[in-house]
């Protein structure tokens, strides 16, 4: 299910309860809508309330931390894709296939991280990426002298920094929110706009900000859902550092 849909599911749960709460209104008793009751139902939301923002403020950082580190990685693994690039041209002609290799990878990388159409899946499974063939190709490099020598480690120990830049960014593609929590949270939310709307006027104002505040609420979880998943959806990490590096590698 798509992040659009659950937080449409959200926004429909949230708002529906307070539009229950409402309908409910007319049936309760004169007692129940008194001012003691109100106060102690106040009181109840409100602990409820203030929980409630805790957890999503921690599942807003949690998600947001995650984004930022994966965001990170993509950035060191284009400055070590371009570094190893012109270690293997320091190294000299013999280096010309890895380098085309190096290219070769780096453009597929792309298109599989970043696909054109939206509306496939991001692909960070480093198996087919064709690391492993710029890795053969530096193994084969025969060193002439000291400097090539130097030369081949330095770029060993890259390539090897930027497979596991690879694969920890493909472990990291699954979820860091735990849904239970989330949809917890959502319940929470859903009791506190159905007491909202059980002692609201029936009146088209407050309506319309038991539906603004239910938009905005489920704005954040539609956040955390969006962050949560860095290479796809409307907020995903750019591939603008990716792009650079290749326009800078083969020269």
């Amino acid at each position: 299910m798509s992040d659009n849909a659950i937080g449409l599911i959200v926004l429909a749960c949230i708002f529906g309860a307070s539009l229950l709460g409402m309908l409910m209104r007319p049936a309760l008793s004169q007692h129940h809508l008194s001012a003691d009751t109100k106060d102690s139902v106040k009181l109840g939301m409100g602990l409820v309330g203030t929980m409630a923002a805790l957890i999503l403020g921690l599942l807003v950082a949690a998600a947001k931390s995650a984004y930022d580190t994966e965001k990170s990685e993509v950035t060191q693994m284009a400055a070590k894709l371009v570094f190893l690039d012109r270690v293997l041209a320091n190294y000299g002609p013999e280096s010309a296939d890895s380098r085309a290799l190096l290219r070769r990878m780096v453009e597929g990388s792309l298109s599989r991280m970043w696909p054109d159409e939206r509306s496939h899946h991001s692909q960070l499974e480093p198996i087919g990426s064709g690391a492993e063939e710029v890795n053969k190709a530096i193994q084969k490099l025969a060193p002439r002298n000291d400097v090539q020598g130097s030369l081949k480690s330095q770029a060993m120990g890259v390539v090897t920094d930027v497979g596991q830049l690879r694969w920890l960014l493909f472990e990291q593609s699954g979820s860091s929110i735990s849904m239970p929590l989330l949809i917890v949270v959502i319940s929470w939310l859903a009791i506190i706009f159905f007491s909202w709307g059980l002692f609201a006027p029936s009146n088209s104002i407050a309506i319309a900000a038991l539906l603004l505040a239910a938009l905005s609420v489920s704005g954040a979880i539609f956040l955390i859902l969006e962050l949560d998943q860095p290479f796809d959806g409307l907020i995903h990490i750019s591939s603008a550092p990716m792009r650079n590096a290749l326009a800078h590698l083969g020269k």
